[in-house]
C-alpha cells in the first residue's frame, strides 16, 4: 500500500494535528507504556515465580483454575486470552508436574476439562502473587490501576469488535 494511503493510528496523548509528527515521541504512546509495564512486570514476576518452578503463563492458568475447577480447555482459554494451541502444551506441562489433571468430558469427548490437583492448590497456596502487589509501589492506589486497565482492556476489546464500551 502506498504511503499516502496508509492509515495513521494516532496514539499519543498530546498529539494536536498527527499530520505534523512533533508530538510522536515513544513515550507519550499508551500502547509502549502498557506494553513495556508488561514486560516489566514479566521480569518482576520471573524471580518469584522460578522460586516456585511455574512460568507466568502456567501461574495465571493455575490461578483462573483456582477460581473455578472442572473447566473446559477452551473456556479456560477464553479467560486468560489464549488459544487452545497455545494453552494446551501449557496444560501437559503443568499436568507432568503433577499440578492439574486433565481429563476427556464424558458428556462430550471433544472436550478436555481440567483441575487442579491437591499439589496444584497448595503450590498456590504460598501465594507469589501478594509479593508482586508490592512491587508495584502503588499502595492503595493498586485497586483503582488495575480497575482502569481492566476497563482500558475491555474497551479495546468491544472496540476491536466494532462494539466501543461505554462509561
Amino acid at each position: 500500500m502506498p504511503i499516502q494511503q496508509r492509515v495513521r493510528i494516532p496514539d499519543t496523548a498530546t498529539s494536536s494535528d498527527p499530520k505534523d509528527g512533533k508530538d510522536r515521541k515513544l513515550s507519550n504512546f499508551l500502547c509502549f507504556a502498557i506494553y513495556s509495564a508488561n514486560l516489566a512486570f514479566g521480569r518482576a514476576y520471573k524471580p518469584i515465580l522460578d522460586k516456585i518452578g511455574l512460568t507466568y503463563t502456567q501461574y495465571i492458568a493455575m490461578v483462573a483454575l483456582s477460581e473455578e475447577n472442572d473447566q473446559t480447555v477452551g473456556t479456560l482459554g477464553e479467560k486468560l486470552f489464549l488459544e487452545s494451541n497455545t494453552l494446551t502444551p501449557i496444560l501437559k506441562k503443568l499436568e507432568s508436574m503433577s499440578l492439574v489433571e486433565r481429563r476427556r468430558d464424558p458428556a462430550d469427548e471433544r472436550q478436555v476439562r481440567v483441575n487442579l490437583t491437591p499439589a496444584g492448590r497448595d503450590l498456590l497456596e504460598t501465594n507469589p502473587g501478594a509479593s508482586l502487589i508490592d512491587a508495584t509501589g502503588l499502595g492503595d492506589e493498586f485497586p483503582v490501576v488495575q480497575k482502569s486497565v481492566v476497563r482500558l482492556r475491555d474497551n479495546l476489546l468491544h472496540a476491536a469488535h466494532g462494539k466501543p464500551e461505554k462509561g
